[in-house]
């Protein structure tokens, strides 16, 4: 783990950062419909995805898609690959687990 979660730059750091080497796959922690696979300022590239009964989870900074929106994926299938993009100093895999939309501390889950 390259950056946990907490306070950051006086704001809140919501997920885990997991450095690793420029376009090593990124893989679906669970089973879910893909909400969202789309450019946004802080996370760069972002990849969300509905789990159900309000869990989702989002990977960020990646300098690849491997999903699009509404894709159904199973646990394990390559959403993308590690980058840079977004608000990021170095390839890493941005990963927030978000229950009914709040955001969890993922090594507590």
């Amino acid at each position: 783990m390259s950056s946990p979660s907490g306070p950051r730059w006086g704001r809140m750091h919501e997920g885990l950062g997991i450095a690793a080497p420029a376009a090593r796959p990124i893989r679906a922690a669970k089973a879910g419909m893909v909400l969202s696979a789309s450019a946004e300022a802080a996370c760069g590239n972002l990849v969300v995805i509905d789990h159900g009964d309000g869990e989702a989870t989002r990977y960020g900074h990646m300098s690849a898609f491997g999903v699009t929106e509404g894709e159904v994926v199973p646990i394990g299938h390559v959403i993308g690959r590690v980058g840079t993009t977004g608000r990021s100093t170095g390839n890493h895999l941005h990963c927030e687990i978000r229950i009914d939309g709040v955001a969890m501390d993922p090594p507590y889950l």
